[in-house]
């Protein structure tokens, strides 16, 4: 297997952004070549609230990736989440003029491009179009109808639609920071490339990617993506819980939910306690482990409850053998797979990000709070190998290495892949309209 490009994701969450500089080895595996990690200031619940601070804090991440890697980053992958985000299905017909002639990519690309036109609500766009299966003159169940032969195609789809606005400070960031997005890429679908395996997705399996902001849900049966969802809490409603509960600021209530915190106050004792500082001079204040895995515990169960309901929603419930798999930083709380059977009654385990990665990668890359960044940069390659294969296509936006420089180093013209309709309206909407 032959090396790929140069690939960047750019996780913009709501605690952190992350941007991750990867490629595919000969192996097939993903060697990260750097990373960068800064704290996100501007962000809440996965949507830009302040368009500079969140520019500043992508600049760094990037400067930071780019220092490691070696790389001069100017093609990123970029992922979206928020609770604006939500999903529906719908079925997608073409009526071939011959039918002796082959299924090629041109007309699946036409089949799945058409989708991008269906009506939305006003403030709403067709964020991706994800085929779920194709049926060829009334055959279901075909999975890759190119090459194959018939007079009408039909496809289902999964139609993720989110709300333009949000989109569009996203790609306003981006540009602001000097860079260029090449597609913008559901988180929920790149956390689980990087933490899901093809048995899971075949079995049935639910993704729970609880991060800071939001908690975000992705259902899979026989490899296809069957149900997305977007929970509007995370891990800082948490935070905000021990603040008030325990009367603590919330620089204090983060560092003891990370370091003492429990989703099962059954398995802490009254007798333990941890000592926060008084402020100014104040007499400190101590806290019981119980105390705060209660807290934590009361908003895990909702947020649990409310991922089980969409579960239930999705009609898939009896179908999902692999269980759930939790990622994200809510991940690393301690329990949280305790908790979350008991509620669900369902198979629980914690989902790392170290399945697809080479050799010799830094540990803390294999924490679940990166496996939306690694997923961006598995889908970002995987959609990369995708385009190459179109006919006519010439070489895409790639990144390279900043020891081989070339005046012509970056190209302009990016392919005309599938999901490129909705991105296109955005950039020409900035290029006409936003003020540098």
């Amino acid at each position: 297997m032959k090396s790929s490009e140069i690939i960047v994701g750019l996780d913009i969450g709501t605690t952190k952004i992350a941007c991750i500089v990867g490629r595919r080895n000969e192996n097939g595996k993903i060697e990260i070549m750097g990373y960068g990690k800064t704290e996100s200031i501007g962000v809440k619940r996965g949507i830009v609230s302040n368009i500079e601070d969140t520019v500043n804090s992508i600049k760094r991440a990037v400067d930071e990736a780019s220092s490691r890697s070696k790389v001069d980053i100017k093609y990123v992958n970029v992922g979206i989440a928020g609770q604006h985000i939500k999903s529906l299905q719908h079925r997608g017909s073409l009526i071939r003029e011959t039918s002796e002639k082959e299924i090629d990519k041109l007309e699946i690309d036409k089949l799945i491009n058409d989708m991008y036109k269906l009506n939305m609500a006003a403030g709403e766009e067709i964020i991706d179009v994800i085929p779920q299966e194709y049926i060829i003159d009334g055959e279901p169940g075909i999975k890759h109808p190119i090459g194959m032969n018939g007079s009408k195609v039909e496809a289902n789809f999964h139609v993720i639609i989110g709300q333009t606005a949000a989109a569009r400070n996203i790609y306003k960031c981006i540009k602001k920071a000097g860079l260029e997005m090449v597609d913008l890429i559901l988180e929920p679908i790149a956390s689980a490339e990087s933490v899901l395996g093809e048995e899971e997705k075949e079995a049935g399996v639910v993704l729970v990617d609880i991060g800071g902001g939001t908690t975000d849900i992705a259902i899979f049966h026989d490899k296809i993506i069957r149900h997305t969802a977007v929970i509007p809490f995370g891990g800082d409603i948490i935070t905000d819980d021990i603040r008030e509960g325990c009367t603590i600021i919330k620089k204090h209530a983060e560092e003891v939910k990370v370091k003492f915190g429990s989703a099962l106050a059954s398995e802490n004792r009254d007798d333990e306690v941890v000592s926060i500082p008084g402020i100014r001079g104040r007499a400190p204040k101590e806290i019981s482990f119980r105390n705060l895995a209660s807290i934590i515990q009361a908003r895990l169960e909702e947020i649990i409850e409310n991922v089980y309901y969409e579960i239930k929603n999705s009609s898939f419930e009896r179908k999902l053998i692999a269980g759930i798999v939790i990622t994200g930083g809510g991940a690393q709380m301690k329990h949280i797979d305790q908790l979350t059977a008991f509620i669900t009654g369902m198979d629980v385990r914690i989902g790392y990000p170290n399945e697809h990665l080479a050799s010799g990668t830094a540990e803390e890359l294999t924490s679940p709070m990166f496996a939306t960044g690694i997923g961006l940069v598995i889908e970002g390659i995987r959609r990369h190998d995708y385009n190459l294969e179109i006919e006519g296509l010439k070489q895409p936006a790639i990144n390279k290495v900043i020891s081989k420089p070339q005046k012509g180093k970056n190209i302009d013209e990016k392919p005309k892949a599938p999901g490129f309709a909705y991105f296109d309206r955005i950039k020409q909407y900035f290029e006409r309209d936003m003020i540098e």
